[in-house]
């Protein structure tokens, strides 16, 4: 069997392990690997380290983004319990060998464990449905193709051996014989025993003591004097030697037969072993390459935990030369014990080869250092880095690192002299493809001498190529950008005010060291610092004055950025704030369009069942066809023009003037005015109340409408009128001329529009006396159709309805006959 190991794609990794060390790589494998659901898949996260092949880490970030999508999707997978089974593996490649119930009962565990994953991860396995939810699971597949299914020897062992691993009755009908037996024959000796326990003379008995078991013999607890009177073997006796534990002759027998099941049980139990070893044998190259695989997953399953928790989005992985782009970066040790750390924007194009930090102490210019370090190794470790969207990690091919005080007594190193160790070995490795990280450059020795050190290090490795970051506090090393292509400075903010840490990184500007600004925080004395300034020369003042006078104009700039933000999202809430008006006034409106026309249809269904009363009462008078349909016809011209208001209503609009008229009028010799009860003749008699009057028209407020009428079918009544809706809705304009056609259009309209339409459709018709109206609705999917045969069956004056010929449209259209 494999060994459980780390993954092939670390077979080219960083060789330089003492920056990995400095960076704290390590504790961040441990942050991840603390996600893992197993030991053995936290230890294969510890073993991962940094590759340099692009397309393996191409390859570890899909199967990480794989894992996310499926620990995401509806099923929620998780991994099951993986055993540590590589012993017992390794023990079934000798022929004859046994395994014990623990380790069998482990690899039942591993089957049950590797058939469940299987079915969970492999896409042939899932439904379609759960396919198209879970794309990214695919990624998965080849990693559930490795796994093994056997359900048969999976149920065989567990069936056998329990939870407490030990061998079960319904492992054999020998087994489970053999136990009722034993237990039948402890049953009679122990009754034996108690019997003759019983039989003892007080003075003999031990107190508070039954029967036993002593060197695997049942006996009874007597006193020292009492042997006489009981007999037997003594197979034990107390540590004051007062007692002792006697073996009578009369259950030696049964004490033997119960010795011999026991030793019958304990071969049966060695051949049910031996068995279900025989049975897995077979199978232990798959199971060894399961094993490895839910090992894999599991460290999958950290990483994409880890990636979750700490937001990490995918980033674009390029080459060193090309540069970087950090977006809200974040060092994963201080993300994880600070929780809200400040986010870093970095980006270098590849002709910026060298970045140097400078600023005050504490202002975070190491973490920072530390943290562009350590988002490349995860990445090239598999891991997503805590950065944010459209980031840009480099592949390094090596990285070096000088970070903090290496001093050694025992090896003779000062701390300049570990710095310029570590320098030498950055000088002599790295490469234009690897990443150097240099904390304090110049620092330990003399100023001068350690800025010129120092500077001609960041030209060589700016000449070679090789992405260099590096920390500094000398103003001459802050120069070095002026004078050589490819240097650019940075700086991390620091409020002068406070003299606090933004930890804010500007690019393209140095830092100041606030060394005299923090002194003078710390009160020392100010005749002190008046000398220290004046010890400063006239280019340094000059130096740290324009930086400030950079910081300040920076803050200045920052402000208004932040004041125009500010005012953008005031004017997108208050723009939001109109919408949502807006949306609430034309779903108010909408609600009482409909409400109208639900009235609209109530009173004209009212005045047609008037209109037939009309009709069968002069029928019922003896009157002729023709009378009654001239009846019937003038009738229906009145709630035809009823019909043709309520129609103007839900069109037009009344403007604004048209509420315009006088105070009164004389109607028909009645003196009309604003606030009269009147009833209006062409709605049936309705009672409504007069809002305005002008001409020969008048405005009358009837419930929730509001219309136009002429001020002669009005008369005053004593009736009070139903109260007007809160919102008004429009005025009817003026009757419209209407054209009858044999057929309506629905299609294309909503089934309340074309209620509407087909109501219309049906007034003009009965009135122009038309025997049939055909009703043009389409096939679609029905519901015009049905909905325009429920009009019709509830309509007095429709005869009956069918569907359409072959030649006149068929299931696409209705024709209604018409009484």
């Amino acid at each position: 069997m494999a060994p459980v190991r780390a993954p092939a794609f670390c077979a080219r990794v960083f060789v330089n392990r003492h920056a990995l060390m400095v960076l704290e790589f390590p504790q961040v494998l441990e942050l991840v690997a603390a996600r893992a659901s197993s030991a053995l898949g936290g230890a294969r996260v510890l073993a991962l380290a940094p590759s340099t092949d692009p397309t393996v880490i191409e390859r570890e970030h899909e199967l990480v983004a794989a894992t996310r999508a499926a620990i995401a999707g509806d099923d929620g997978w998780r991994p099951e319990p993986i055993p540590d089974a590589a012993p017992a593996l390794a023990r079934l490649r000798a022929v004859g060998s046994v395994l014990s119930a623990e380790e069998l009962r482990g690899l039942a565990t591993l089957l049950r464990s590797s058939r469940i994953t299987r079915d969970a991860i492999a896409p042939a396995k899932r439904p379609r449905a759960a396919e198209e939810r879970r794309p990214a699971g695919d990624g998965l597949a080849p990693l559930a193709a490795t796994l093994v299914s056997a359900k048969a020897p999976e149920s065989a062992i567990a069936l056998a051996i329990g939870d407490d691993c030990q061998v079960t009755d319904a492992a054999s009908p020998a087994l489970r014989r053999l136990r009722w037996e034993r237990a039948a024959a402890r049953s009679d000796l122990v009754q034996l025993l108690e019997k003759m326990l019983a039989r003892l003379e007080p003075r003999l008995r031990v107190a508070d003591m039954s029967i036993t078991v002593r060197n695997g013999r049942y006996v009874i607890p007597v006193r020292r004097e009492g042997r006489g009177a009981l007999g037997g073997i003594v197979h034990d006796e107390s540590a004051t030697r007062g007692t002792l534990f006697v073996e009578p002759p009369a259950a030696v027998e049964l004490g033997n037969r119960i010795r011999e099941l026991e030793a019958d049980e304990r071969r049966e139990i060695d051949r049910v072993l031996a068995e279900l070893t025989d049975a897995v044998r077979p199978l232990r190259d798959a199971m060894a390459a399961s094993l490895e695989t839910l090992v894999a997953l599991d460290a999958l399953y950290a990483r994409a935990r880890f990636a979750d928790e700490f937001a990490c989005v995918p980033a674009t992985l390029s080459p060193a030369r090309d540069g970087f782009a950090i977006r809200a970066g974040r060092h994963p040790l201080l993300a994880a014990r600070a929780g809200a750390v400040v986010p870093f924007d970095l980006a270098m194009e590849a002709s910026e080869r060298t970045l140097l930090l400078s600023g005050p102490n504490t202002g975070g210019k190491t973490v920072l250092l530390k943290a562009l370090g350590l988002l490349s190794a995860m990445a090239q470790a598999g891991i997503p880095p805590t950065v944010g969207a459209e980031s840009r990690v480099p592949i390094f091919d090596e990285c070096f690192a000088d970070i903090g005080d290496e001093q050694s007594i025992a090896a003779s190193l000062s701390t300049f002299s570990a710095h310029l160790r570590n320098l030498g070995e950055i000088l002599a490795g790295a490469t234009a493809n690897s990443l150097a990280l240099i904390d304090e450059l110049g620092s330990g020795t003399d100023p001068a001498e350690g800025a010129a050190l120092g500077a001609s290090v960041l030209e060589t490795l700016t000449e070679r190529g090789t992405l260099t970051v590096a920390t500094t506090h000398l103003g001459a090393l802050k120069l070095l950008a002026t004078e050589r292509a490819g240097v650019v400075n940075a700086s991390l903010q620091f409020d002068e005010q406070r003299l606090e840490p933004t930890y804010r990184l500007l690019k393209g500007v140095p830092g100041r060291s606030y060394g005299l600004g923090i002194a003078r925080r710390l009160a020392l004395p100010d005749d002190v610092l008046r000398r220290a300034e004046a010890r400063l020369s006239g280019s340094e003042r000059d130096l740290e004055a324009l930086l400030a006078d950079l910081e300040r104009r920076s803050a200045e700039l920052e402000a208004r950025e932040r004041d125009a933000a500010d005012g953008h999202e005031r004017a997108a809430a208050r723009i939001a704030d109109v919408t949502a008006r807006e949306r609430a006034a034309r779903e108010a409106e909408r609600t009482l369009e409909r409400r109208a026309r639900e009235e609209s249809r109530a009173m004209l269904l009212a005045a047609r069942r008037d209109v037939e009363q009309v009709v069968h009462e002069l029928r019922e008078a003896g009157a002729n066809e023709e009378a009654a349909r001239a009846a019937r016809r003038r009738i229906e011209e009145l709630a035809g023009a009823q019909a043709a208001a309520l129609d103007a209503l839900e069109r037009d609009a009344t403007s604004p003037d048209s509420l315009e008229a006088p105070a009164s009028a004389d109607v028909a010799g009645v003196a009309l005015a604003p606030g009269d009860a009147v009833a209006v003749e062409t709605l049936a008699g309705r009672v409504g109340t007069v809002l305005s009057l002008r001409d020969e028209e008048a405005v009358v407020a009837v419930g929730a409408m509001k219309l136009r009428v002429p001020a002669r079918t009005l008369r005053r009544t004593a009736r009070a009128a139903a109260p007007a809706a809160a919102v008004g809705v429009p005025q009817y304009g003026t009757l419209p001329d209407e054209q009858v056609a044999p057929e309506v259009d629905l299609r294309g309209l909503r089934v309340d529009e074309m209620e509407h339409a087909l109501t219309t459709a049906l007034d003009a018709a009965v009135r122009a006396d038309l025997k049939e109206l055909r009703i043009i609705h389409g096939k679609g999917t029905g519901a015009l159709r049905e909905r325009a045969g429920e009009l019709l069956r509830g309509d007095p004056r429709v005869a009956g309805f069918r569907l359409g010929a072959w030649n006149e449209g068929g299931a696409g259209v209705t024709v209604a006959a018409l009484r």
